[in-house]
């Protein structure tokens, strides 16, 4: 396999752009990655375009990433659509970077684009409900919710329901408070303050968090991801050629995707099984992480995260936070783009805009939210459910 380098990166702003279609964000998105990369469109040999749910919300189906592709003038080369639900632009890189690393193509383009926001929000909580096995999607939906009110499905998604339960079970194991839920989102919605792109730009204190509106017990508002529209795109080319595009270019060490598997209760989980053979990939151990993008579709999920990718020990998470650890400026920082609670989740472009965060702080090119002297970067991009566990996750290590 040939060694993979990321030489652009550009994303739109996440939020509500109900007056913008997915062309344009997605325009907007390419042409900043092709801009950075100092690339014209023509060198780009092959695409792939990751993206969950427009066919429930807008009707395209089938051939979204040429439909979107061929108006900005990329055409006659493959073009690959990924669905995989909130990793589906994950899995666009993935497949991306298998294109180069088996020495298919040379230069290829990753996508992730998503429009959620529609006048009918039970039409978008319905399309990110569809990610999970809908034969026993009522019995899902009573297993989660347990004693809370009702709604999922239509006033919130039932995700909420299910990383609610999570909380309350590493809450009743361990200990771990609310409060220290809310640390994680206060510090995200900081970050976000710092970063252009992202959704939310407010910083938050603990008190702030713990004042918003009850979703599912014990999840605020502000502790979970909001529906989002936006568009990333990150180009990756072969480490040789790298060099005639740029002095700084940023090598993926590892791109792994998993799926969840029946498995014994005290048995590892898809994130912990697909982030060890990642730090296998790419020969590090997590203590030799500097910077990590995790899937936090709430708070409680990225606390989860820190044990399951081997950041801490289990049950260690709350100590985590709590003693600063994943703060910009701490040992790891984690999410110092907002995560998906500040920054947004435009579910189909999250993976990507994980992907060009790194990218950007293994420069030195993240601004206010700069992690000092960032080398090893990690990203965890998790999507659907089944089982009691993420349907899919994927995890990429870069270095510089």
């Amino acid at each position: 396999m040939r060694q993979v380098a990321v030489v652009g990166a550009g994303m739109t702003r996440f939020g509500k752009h109900q007056d913008r279609s997915m062309k344009d964000l997605a325009r907007e998105a390419v042409e900043n990655a092709l801009r950075a990369a100092g690339m014209e469109r023509e060198a780009i040999e092959a695409a792939a375009v990751g993206n969950a749910v427009a066919g429930l919300i807008t009707g395209q189906e089938c051939i979204r990433g040429q439909v979107v592709l061929r108006e900005m003038g990329i055409g006659g080369i493959p073009v690959i659509n990924t669905e995989n639900a909130c990793a589906s632009s994950s899995t666009a890189f993935h497949i991306a970077w298998l294109y180069v690393a088996s020495g298919m193509y040379d230069t290829v383009l990753a996508v992730g684009m998503e429009k959620l926001f529609h006048p009918d929000k039970k039409r978008t909580f319905t399309a990110i409900g569809s990610a999970i096995d809908l034969d026993i999607a009522d019995e899902f939906a009573r297993q989660m919710s347990g004693e809370q009110s009702g709604g999922a499905g239509e006033s919130r998604s039932v995700f909420m329901d299910y990383y609610a339960n999570l909380a309350r079970q590493h809450m009743a194991r361990y200990g771990t408070t609310r409060e220290q839920f809310a640390q994680i989102a206060a510090k995200n919605h900081t970050n976000g303050s710092l970063n252009p792109h992202a959704q939310f730009q407010t910083p938050r204190t603990v008190a702030d968090i713990l004042a918003a509106p009850l979703i599912a017990e014990p999840l605020t508002r502000m502790m979970c991801s909001p529906i989002g529209d936006g568009a990333a795109a990150v180009i990756i080319t072969t480490a040789e050629k790298a060099r005639q595009f740029t002095t700084k270019p940023v090598f993926v060490r590892a791109s792994i995707i998993g799926s969840s598997q029946e498995h014994a209760a005290d048995a590892p989980g898809i994130v912990e099984k697909t982030s060890r053979k990642a730090y296998s990939m790419a020969g590090i151990s997590p203590s030799e992480v500097q910077v990590v993008e995790v899937h936090d579709a709430t708070a409680p999920a990225e606390l989860i995260i820190y044990e399951e990718l081997g950041l801490c020990g289990p049950g260690e998470g709350g100590k985590m936070i709590s003693d600063g650890v994943t703060q910009i400026g701490g040992r790891v920082p984690v999410n110092p783009s907002g995560g998906l609670l500040a920054k947004g989740h435009p579910v189909g472009a999250t993976g990507v805009a994980q992907i060009s965060e790194i990218f950007w702080q293994l420069r030195g090119e993240a601004g206010k939210r700069q992690v000092a002297g960032a080398k090893v970067g990690l990203t965890e991009n998790g999507g659907g459910v089944l089982g009691g566990e993420n349907a899919v996750a994927s995890v990429h290590i870069f270095t510089v």
